[in-house]
């Protein structure tokens, strides 16, 4: 089944490809500038540090409604072990098994294609199986530190968790940033909060999945005409699931990653930045994110830490 014509026409009016020149694999992480950088630093007044990630833990959020997508395993390869002899200083190693999409995590520009083709007009195949995403893969994020936005969208809307068949529409965001006093603007990394990882933290990972609020494919070009430079939520699927255009599905991963270059992160817990903004009355703050450098992969976990 192809993709519908109101799918390509907002493709047009968010396409990217060559905005910052045809080699680009930066995408929309090209707007963070030094002087955004520096913005963002004279957003911190009391240095309160709240992280945003989820513990990478065997039981954690993965269901199994996304094949593949394996929660942490974790094992030790040494426990305690005199590697260089008897009684000299003994250590204890790790290795690990997981998702890198597995908990909280960017999703690199590959992680979807449409049509063939991958952010900035690149063929798909440029994707394989020994070597991964050629181009635009999460390694290429060397460092990601910006100003914030919460956007609480089920704060503003007086809700501790938006229903599951809510879609997150422009209107809802324009609505979070007059209840939180911000204004998003060009390089800013927005958060979006729905409240869906209440149930996340209270052990029910189905309902967590399925169904899921999330953004609705209007909100693409609301990202757009703000030059917004990345978007995380709280929730697995990131837009809403399931779909608002029946048998469309991921439409708003593809106008991201695809068409605009725009990272996008889930499973990030937002509970704690929540409680803090409002106690604070203030929705801006420092974000550092940055993604481990694996080469070649289409996301990676990432431990961000909003500073208030």
């Amino acid at each position: 089944m192809s993709l519908p014509a109101e799918f390509h026409e907002i493709a047009k009016r968010v396409n990217n490809w060559g905005r910052w020149g045809a080699d680009d694999e930066l995408g929309t992480l090209n707007l963070i500038t030094d002087a955004v950088v520096r913005e963002a630093v004279a957003t911190v007044r009391t240095g309160r540090r709240i992280p945003l990630a989820l513990p990478l833990r065997q039981d954690g959020v993965q269901s199994g409604l996304i094949p593949g997508r394996i929660n942490p395993l974790h094992t030790m390869v040494q426990i305690n072990q005199e590697i260089f002899g008897p009684a000299t200083v003994a250590t204890s190693d790790d290795t690990v098994t997981m998702g890198l999409q597995a908990a909280t995590h960017w999703d690199a520009l590959p992680h979807v294609s449409h049509s063939g083709k991958i952010y900035n007009g690149r063929p798909a195949d440029t994707i394989t199986a020994h070597a991964g995403a050629r181009f635009s893969s999460i390694a290429a994020v060397e460092h990601l530190v910006s100003r914030g936005v919460l956007l609480d969208v089920a704060r503003a809307r007086g809700v501790d968790r938006l229903p599951g068949d809510h879609a997150v529409t422009p209107e809802d965001l324009a609505a979070a940033e007059e209840f939180g006093g911000v204004r998003v603007r060009a390089g800013d990394i927005v958060l979006v909060r729905t409240g869906q990882m209440r149930l996340a933290l209270a052990g029910d990972r189905d309902a967590y999945g399925y169904p899921s609020p999330g953004l609705s494919i209007r909100t693409p070009e609301w990202f757009h005409a703000r030059d917004v430079a990345a978007v995380a939520n709280d929730t697995l699927t990131f837009e809403i699931f399931p779909p608002e255009i029946a048998d469309l599905w991921l439409p708003v991963h593809a106008l991201h990653l695809v068409e605009m270059g725009l990272l996008q992160g889930q499973n990030w817990n937002l509970e704690a930045l929540s409680t803090a903004c409002a106690e604070e009355g203030r929705y801006a703050f420092l974000l550092t994110a940055a993604p481990e450098p694996f080469t070649g992969a289409t996301g990676s976990p990432v431990a961000p830490v909003a500073v208030l």
